[in-house]
């Protein structure tokens, strides 16, 4: 409640704010809700039980003038952070991070998006040929980095529930798009890069992790 710590405290209220006027009967039908905060809470329903974040709702649809109440027993857990922040938290995208930085990319995804973001490990890096990352990281090779790392972003926020529907995704690197297919429960970009981890929550978008770097078509 200190005055310096006002934005703390506004980003965590609006993370228990979801725009529109949400009663009970149409929030058993979600598997998630986006907040006014631009995270996401996972909404789960096991019998006549709802939980949010694992925190449970314990009376619905207190009617207001202006929208609806429902009410929980705990406050929900610490909302996300914006893309940059929760890939640096992950540990595993060190080399990605570096390359968004020579690219004068960080800013735009710490916007306000929402971005979808296919993000290579470390691990996936350095599948690259030798010195090709090095390469690339060169002041004078900016515009080419810039090119690879934009076709690893979608405008928008696209969870995997969506994905899965697509066969292409526009990127933004103009006129380009990545390839999807659905093979089981596996979902493959351009054929043959493997999509290893999917929803990774951020407060301006989402994260899907890849096993391998994306390179635009010529």
């Amino acid at each position: 409640m200190k005055p310096e710590n006002k934005a703390a405290l506004a980003n965590i209220l609006t993370y228990h704010v979801v725009s529109g006027n949400v009663k009970a009967a149409d929030v058993v039908k979600l598997s998630y809700a986006e907040t006014v905060q631009g995270g996401d809470v996972k909404i789960k329903v096991s019998g006549s039980e709802v939980t949010l974040n694992g925190v449970k709702v314990t009376k619905t649809d207190i009617v207001c003038k202006n929208g609806t109440i429902h009410v929980l027993d705990a406050v929900l857990a610490k909302p996300p952070v914006d893309i940059v922040e929760t890939a640096k938290g992950a540990g595993s995208f060190t080399t990605l991070l570096a390359a968004v930085g020579a690219a004068g990319l960080t800013e735009t995804l710490k916007g306000k998006g929402p971005f979808t973001v296919f993000a290579p490990t470390n691990e996936a890096f350095d599948k690259l040929p030798a010195g090709t990352v090095d390469n690339l990281l060169k002041p004078e090779n900016k515009a080419q980095l810039e090119a690879v790392l934009k076709y690893h972003v979608v405008s928008g926020k696209v969870r995997s529930d969506k994905v899965v529907t697509l066969t292409t995704a526009p990127t933004l690197l103009p006129s380009k798009n990545v390839t999807i297919k659905l093979e089981g429960t596996s979902v493959f970009l351009n054929g043959d890069t493997t999509v290893t981890a999917v929803d990774v929550d951020s407060s301006n978008g989402v994260i899907h992790v890849i096993d391998k770097v994306l390179l635009p078509p010529q």
